[in-house]
């Protein structure tokens, strides 16, 4: 097995179309499988046969598993998945995209219309945040961002 780690994502009902939405977006990303539910356990999932069970997709060579589990549980910033860009081209395109009725936070931090958290980081940023001569300056400039400017953040821990 060449990943030994795979998120499971729970949806009520939207695993297909939340799983269509990610590899829209994400290059190197394909929908790999789509699983059913039957009439068996009706009475446990309560979902009809032939609707979406699960979907198994890849985003940025990531894989992920999509399940439509019913409205039992729901997304928290508890858990988040970091894009790293390298150029501000990316940060605004992942930000636009995964903003499309979702909700912008603070500090590169976004929900998309799903209700799944992501955080929009510059690369660059981790390297930034390692100098304790930089870190202080670079810390100040990004709380007062919510989509990362990367140009601001160069020019502050220059």
């Amino acid at each position: 097995m060449k990943n030994q780690i795979t998120p499971c994502l729970w949806f009520d009902s939207e695993a297909e179309e939340a799983a269509r939405f990610y590899t829209s977006i994400f290059k190197n990303s394909e929908i790999q499988n789509i699983s059913r539910f039957g009439k068996e356990g009706f009475e446990h999932h309560g979902k009809p046969e032939g609707t979406v069970m699960t979907v198994d997709f890849i985003i940025n060579g990531q894989p992920f598993t999509a399940l439509n589990g019913g409205a039992i549980f729901t997304f928290s910033e508890a858990v988040s998945f970091q894009v790293f860009c390298e150029s501000q081209e990316e940060i605004d395109h992942y930000w636009e995209k995964l903003t499309e009725g979702g909700q912008e936070s603070m500090c590169g931090w976004l929900k998309d219309k799903f209700g799944v958290s992501w955080q929009i980081v510059p690369a660059i940023l981790p390297k930034l945040m390692s100098d304790p001569a930089k870190a202080g300056k670079v810390t100040e400039a990004f709380l007062q961002m919510k989509k990362f400017d990367l140009e601001k953040l160069k020019q502050t821990s220059a």
